[in-house]
């Protein structure tokens, strides 16, 4: 497999084939991020989580498009605003339907899966009858333009540069509002023993619904930034959904660190077999690597020690 590459070349394969797992990384990460939240404290199943993604990339392609048709000299700037909107829009629709499905289907996960699974076909049939079928592409600032050339023979886009500082900044700020805010505190206090949390004074019908309306959110920053690697489309997010979930799984359901681990681990290891081998046989090596990981620690990566 190696034998046809000289060392330069491969160490410049490896070097961009590395590159590559880091965006895609970028992207798993803001994606587990949310899920992980979701399912960690709630015990949800979220099947429409692609297409929370899915529409925070629609309205990053609507605020691209409205920047660039009515002002055009802010069109630098438009990604921000688009991020935040991305949010906005999908954090107030994760809290509706949180009030309006999930709520009534707690300690029945596979109830809320089959149920997520059926909100997930009615989005994706939403968004196919208003933005088409064919999948839209959004326009990038010029700054984001280009590449960067490290060697002669290695260059890294700008715009996944930026993907990895976002979810950097993401990360960081997930940390601080998990482990140093009010709310995380109540977070933490309801996956370690719900009942108490509740005999304390927590609100844990108001926690549940914020924590699903933050994990839609994160997904919908991850939409942003899908736009930068890729085309959207109405059945997009059903790409990402299954390595998002092994994702999750494979770092422990409650555990950030194991969140951003597992997904340096399977982003990587896609990333270069992808190159060498076929696209369908580095998922499936992957998959294997994963489940035979699990068969030796089902609880994932980093457990979380709670009161059970």
């Amino acid at each position: 497999m190696f034998a046809e590459y000289t060392a330069s070349e491969l160490t410049a394969i490896f070097a961009m084939q590395g590159f590559a797992g880091l965006i895609l990384f970028s992207v798993l990460v803001l994606m587990a991020l949310g899920l992980a939240i979701i399912f960690g404290q709630m015990g949800v199943i979220n099947m429409a989580h692609g297409e929370f993604m899915i529409l925070g990339a629609y309205v990053t392609y609507l605020t691209s498009n409205l920047f660039s048709e009515y002002m055009p000299s802010l069109f630098d700037g438009y990604f921000f605003v688009a991020m935040a909107m991305a949010f906005l829009v999908t954090f107030l629709l994760g809290m509706l339907v949180e009030w309006g499905l999930i709520r009534h289907l707690y300690k029945r996960p596979l109830d809320t899966l089959l149920a997520t699974w059926g909100l997930s076909l009615i989005l994706q049939q939403i968004y196919r009858s208003v933005f088409g079928a064919r999948e839209v592409g959004v326009t990038l600032p010029d700054w984001m333009m280009g590449s960067y050339p490290l060697t002669d023979m290695v260059e890294v886009p700008i715009n996944g540069i930026f993907v990895m500082v976002l979810t950097l900044v993401i990360s960081i700020g997930i940390y601080f509002l998990m482990f140093r805010s009010r709310w995380g505190k109540q977070v933490r206090a309801v996956v370690q023993n719900r009942p108490m949390a509740g005999a304390v004074g927590i609100n844990t019908e108001k926690v549940d619904r914020l924590t699903f309306g933050i994990g839609c959110g994160i997904a919908g920053i991850a939409g942003s930034a899908f736009t930068m690697i890729g085309s959207t489309g109405p059945t997009s997010g059903q790409l990402y959904i299954v390595d998002t979930f092994l994702v999750v799984v494979f770092g422990g359901a409650q555990s950030l660190l194991g969140t951003i681990a597992s997904a340096f681990t399977i982003s990587q290891a896609q990333s270069t077999m992808e190159f060498f081998l076929s696209g369908s046989m580095a998922k499936v090596l992957t998959l294997l690597f994963v489940v035979g990981i699990l068969m030796l620690r089902p609880q994932g990566l980093f457990a979380l020690k709670i009161r059970r």
